[in-house]
């Protein structure tokens, strides 16, 4: 579980580079306001975490349904972005009087929307397939 883990993480990297740079060139060379180029960036980097995860993190777990194994992930990946959210807004809400608050936000709010994500794609995306009883 520890490589799924680590595998995971990296994988949220590069999925934030994806989503960081597909927002910029929206922004910048198609000159697209950046909530709609925000809607469009996450699409791309959710999709690309996705595969990578599929491929990768939880390659023996993986479903034959394509579509519904991407849709389920999307939305499991957008539920562990509220939960990141709000963890980071609680944060700087409570810590506010510290000058690390915002930096201890974005901390708090990765943590606990990489758990939350790695937990429900392990369960609800990428779930285990069922073994055969060899004795029955």
């Amino acid at each position: 579980m520890l490589r799924q883990i680590s595998l995971f993480s990296v994988i949220g990297v590069v999925g934030f580079l994806v989503d960081s740079a597909v927002l910029y060139a929206l922004v910048i060379f198609f000159d697209l306001n950046p909530y709609g180029a925000r809607l469009a960036s996450y699409l791309v980097a959710a999709t690309t975490t996705w595969a990578l995860n599929r491929n990768f993190t939880f390659r023996d777990q993986r479903s034959a349904q394509l579509h519904r194994e991407w849709a389920t992930f999307l939305v499991v990946n957008g539920v562990g972005g509220a939960v990141n959210y709000l963890v980071y807004s609680s944060v700087i809400y409570y810590f506010s009087g510290s000058g690390l608050f915002p930096l201890l936000g974005v901390a708090c709010g990765s943590l606990a929307g990489l758990v939350f994500n790695f937990s429900l794609s392990k369960t609800l995306v990428f779930r285990a397939k069922p073994t055969r009883n060899s004795s029955g």
